[in-house]
């Protein structure tokens, strides 16, 4: 950037460029609105980046993100612990959840299987779940990961993961895109591809 710009200007935009779907126009946009929108805002955004990373953590049974542990799903008795939704990212977990369908547990990969991207198995959460199921009061378990490749590639594992277990081992039905991302799917597509679930 030009010697005209302050570097506390251009180290905020290139921070803001890194973000997924922010590009360097953006992050200019935002830099500078920043700049003249109220010194509240500003410290609002920094308190709540900062509490994002110190207050928040893995929950030790699903994974998903949050502030106790074990997190409110996992805690709450309410709950069918005989039901168990696999997803690739705690926004999937919102999805499903937004659905009001499903009353189970839940188990957070943090990704899918993608050799392309040089992940493998071992990089997710996979171990975990197979250490859930196999310690019993496991009846289903339901894969929820995003249709395509990287989805399929990481269902196929998991059911050869699980096989030995004896769980019954179910999938979304296909009403899902394909190469779509479950955070963005409608709720009423979601009901229905977790209502019309195959096995696997």
């Amino acid at each position: 950037m030009s010697k005209a710009v302050p570097q506390p200007v251009t180290q905020l935009i290139d921070a803001l460029s890194r973000l997924p779907g922010v590009g360097p126009k953006t992050a200019s946009r935002l830099t500078y609105y920043l700049l003249r929108a109220p010194d509240e805002l500003s410290q609002t955004l920094s308190s709540a980046i900062s509490d994002l990373k110190t207050k928040t953590r893995y929950c030790s049974v699903c994974y998903n993100i949050t502030e106790d542990d074990p997190c409110a799903i996992c805690s709450d008795s309410g709950r069918d612990a005989t039901q168990i939704v696999v997803v690739e990212e705690p926004l999937d977990v919102l999805a499903v959840e937004r659905t009001g369908a499903f009353q189970g547990r839940y188990h957070v990969l943090h990704g899918a299987i993608s050799p392309v991207d040089g992940i493998g198995p071992e990089a997710l959460r996979i171990r975990e779940l197979v250490r859930r199921v196999e310690a019993g009061g496991v009846l289903e378990v339901i894969v929820a990961t995003n249709p395509g490749m990287e989805g399929d590639a990481t269902s196929m594992y998991l059911q050869r993961q699980l096989a030995p277990t004896g769980v019954k081992l179910t999938r979304l039905a296909r009403g899902l895109p394909t190469g779509g991302d479950l955070e963005y799917v409608d709720s009423v597509t979601l009901l229905r591809a977790l209502q019309g679930r195959n096995e696997l």
